[in-house]
């Protein structure tokens, strides 16, 4: 009987294992098949730069000497216009890939299809400039489907990576990795040591945001269009650097938050320039509670933020979308288990990006140019 037993169980175990080492060959076939960036929306096509900027006279809090970023642009290019496609993240970029083991599990960067053509000429034309800030921790090229699809609708867009807040920034051929002071463990747990170090970053954040916006006037003179200011965009903790950058500028066009709980005065000041707050199912971002959110805690800094802006405020939230849902990760090949445990929701992830980059396209063009917005989804506070 136990002999039968002992069988049975090694059985098994070779059954599991065999089961295991054949869906990991499975994965590794799948993972090798080519993956594109959606499909641009707008009318032009997309170039991209890659810049080191130097704020020289601001001192970085997290390190001795002048504030550097690394900043990509993305911009609108004639339609007839050839030349390379970029590497998606070339070089060291490459290190915003997951780490080994779990790595077996996400598709490679190198099979990723960029849609951008590398360091052509911009379009002919004077365009507005739109900041894209990042999530804690992520980079701005994480955020390629979102930049891009702006740029073919006529943007010049500056996606910044916070220096020592990112988990990963390349800077003079070297690799930089995150400060603690930089990038808090406590930033999202509601207390107020959090609120507190949150409020205190998105001054630094709000600041690379402001610096960005000016250097791509200074870089590109001849296609920026002075007679709008820029317009701040971000995920997570870049929207609320991007509120934050927009109440600062009084220039400012519009300030989106993709999903980010608000830190710093601009959550009892508010914001002068059309503002939209576009959340997450399981988010309270909006002053409105998704049907999956499970802690209402950002709630209230939302309401206070809504009742002292003065100027148009568009609320809404994406339906079975989480947190990731704004970021690259919807393009990415991911295989189970890694999906389940990444903050993706159930909804179709390249659908929930088509769905941002349309709120977003309308929310700036009605912002800038004054068109017509039918049904726009008003915030309620």
């Amino acid at each position: 009987m136990r002999r039968r037993m002992r069988t049975g169980i090694v059985i098994l175990l070779l059954i599991v294992l065999l089961g295991g080492a054949g869906y990991v060959g499975w994965v590794l076939v799948q993972r090798s098949e080519p993956v594109s960036l959606p499909e641009l929306t707008g009318n032009y096509q997309v170039g991209r730069r890659t810049f080191e900027w130097t704020d020289t006279p601001r001192r970085d809090p997290y390190a001795n000497g002048p504030r550097k970023l690394a900043v990509w642009l993305w911009y609108p290019v004639a339609k007839e216009t050839t030349g390379r496609r970029v590497q998606y993240a070339p070089g060291q970029w490459n290190g915003l890939h997951l780490k080994s083991p779990i790595s077996v599990f996400q598709g490679p960067f190198d099979t990723l299809q960029d849609r951008a053509l590398d360091r052509v000429a911009v379009a002919p034309g004077r365009f507005p400039v739109v900041v894209l800030m990042p999530g804690m921790g992520l980079s701005a090229p994480m955020y390629a489907s979102i930049a891009e699809d702006l740029a073919s609708h006529g943007y010049l867009v500056a996606g910044v990576t916070p220096t020592y807040s990112a988990n990963l920034t390349v800077l003079g051929g070297q690799t930089v990795e995150s400060k603690p002071e930089a990038n808090p463990s406590n930033l999202g747990d509601s207390s107020e040591s959090s609120q507190q170090v949150g409020d205190h970053l998105v001054t630094v954040w709000a600041a690379d945001a402001r610096f960005a916006a000016g250097m791509v006037a200074k870089q590109l003179p001849g296609s920026v269009d002075s007679s709008v200011g820029p317009s701040y965009v971000g995920h997570s903790f870049g929207g609320a650097a991007s509120l934050e950058a927009c109440r600062q500028d009084q220039r400012c066009a519009a300030a989106v938050d993709l999903d980010g709980s608000q830190f710093g005065d601009v959550v009892t000041k508010g914001v002068k320039a059309p503002i939209m707050l576009l959340g997450a199912d399981d988010s309270c971002i909006t002053s409105v509670c998704g049907p999956d959110a499970k802690n209402d805690a950002d709630r209230n800094r939302a309401l206070s933020l809504l009742k002292a802006s003065n100027e148009t405020s568009w609320c809404a939230t994406i339906p079975g979308s989480r947190h990731f849902n704004f970021t690259d990760y919807g393009v990415y090949y991911l295989a189970y288990p890694l999906r389940k445990f990444l903050p993706l929701g159930s909804v179709g992830p390249r659908h929930a990006l088509t769905v941002t980059n349309g709120y977003l396209n309308t929310f700036l063009s009605h912002a800038i140019y004054k068109t017509a917005s039918p049904g726009a989804p008003a915030c309620r506070s």
